[in-house]
């Protein structure tokens, strides 16, 4: 057989199933200027966390339970929270202000 004989067709199942891209022959490391491009146009920044291994274990074991990596699942149940707990602290200070409010109302009713 050629070469392009032994070539598997560009499909996404193939892309998916690791069939294609996944030896070391397609691996390259980007230039910094390159990720760093990468991640601003996608909003992203690099953080360095230490976790225990017991959570790390058991996040990779949920995420290869779903198919996933378990860097992108700890992404997902982030951005997940983030929102609640933003409600969380807005709701706070909204009833901290309405306090303050009242007390200055009382205050001038006083006066």
């Amino acid at each position: 057989m050629t070469k392009a004989q032994d070539r598997l067709e560009s499909t996404d199942e193939a892309w998916e199933s690791r069939a294609l891209g996944a030896s070391e022959d397609h691996v390259r490391a980007v230039s910094v200027d390159l990720e760093a491009a990468i991640d601003s146009s996608l909003g992203m920044q690099a953080i360095s966390i230490r976790l225990p291994k017991e959570l790390i274990d058991a996040y990779k074991l949920i995420a290869n339970h779903h198919g996933v990596g378990y860097q992108p699942l700890m992404r997902d149940i982030l951005q997940r929270f983030a929102p609640e707990g933003l409600k969380e602290v807005m709701e706070h200070h909204a009833q901290k202000a309405d306090e303050v409010d009242h007390d200055i109302e009382k205050r001038k009713k006083a006066a």
